[in-house]
């Protein structure tokens, strides 16, 4: 355990361990007639099968890389790399298409449909995919089942705790068998006991199921279950401590 240099952490070799790398990464918005410098320059390098905490205040840089990573936005300078391609070289259609088929994604505010049942929520992706029928259901009592709402399947997310919404969320973010899930603030509407068994189940999800996690969180225990932690501040990583090493 220890801290590493920004540097170090620049210009790794690619090669098929590495799910995500960014090269001086930088964001600028204009707000009004003002330039806000959101990313100011961000190396990354996150091999398969890490748990990944981004920590910050508000303001940090921390939702915005995340977009970064998951082709949700565009650095305006600089580049990122996923699965090894260089996202500003992909057209709209290709960066959707890996956000369905290779990310998932978890929201702090769950991001539900109300009127649909857990097993529903979980579904429906698989739906826009065009997933047969018999697939679908084998693939959402699966998904149900490792995060402990297998019996929930029939419930709406208004009959269910916020953490067993969060719980869904997660569950609906793997449906797709994804290789990378993307959480930002996923803990952050939740107690600190709740957020802490999503951690947990964030971190067995890792383990068990082979699935790399990027979670931006402002929550302190977090440190207790990833392998990683970026501290970022004024759009730069100011520290980096791996726990796997």
């Amino acid at each position: 355990m220890g801290n590493m240099p920004q540097a170090q952490a620049a210009a790794p070799e690619d090669n098929g361990d590495i799910l995500v790398r960014t090269v001086d990464v930088k964001r600028s918005y204009l707000v009004g007639s003002e330039e806000v410098h959101a990313l100011r320059g961000v190396n990354v390098a996150i091999r398969r099968g890490q748990f990944v905490a981004f920590k910050g205040r508000s303001g940090s840089g921390k939702t915005t890389l995340l977009n970064m990573i998951g082709g949700l936005d565009l650095p305006t300078a600089g580049e990122v790399y996923l699965f090894g391609q260089n996202m500003s070289k992909m057209s709209e259609s290709e960066r959707t298409r890996i956000r369905r088929d290779r990310l998932g994604f978890v929201f702090q505010s769950f991001a539900l449909i109300p009127t649909f049942s857990a097993f529903e929520n979980v579904e429906l992706p698989l739906r826009i995919a065009h997933v047969p029928p018999r697939e679908r259901r084998e693939r959402v009592m699966r998904c149900l089942t490792l995060v402990g709402l297998r019996r929930w399947a029939g419930h709406r997310p208004f009959e269910m705790s916020g953490g067993q919404q969060q719980r869904l969320s997660i569950a609906r973010a793997l449906a797709q068998h994804p290789s990378l899930i993307i959480a930002d603030e996923p803990t952050g509407e939740l107690d600190s006991e709740t957020g802490r068994q999503i951690t947990m189940l964030f971190q067995r999800l890792v383990r068990e199921e082979g699935v790399t996690i990027l979670m931006a969180s402002h929550d302190p225990t977090v440190d207790e279950f990833v392998s990683d932690v970026y501290q970022l501040s004024d759009g730069q990583i100011v520290d980096h401590i791996c726990y796997s090493s």
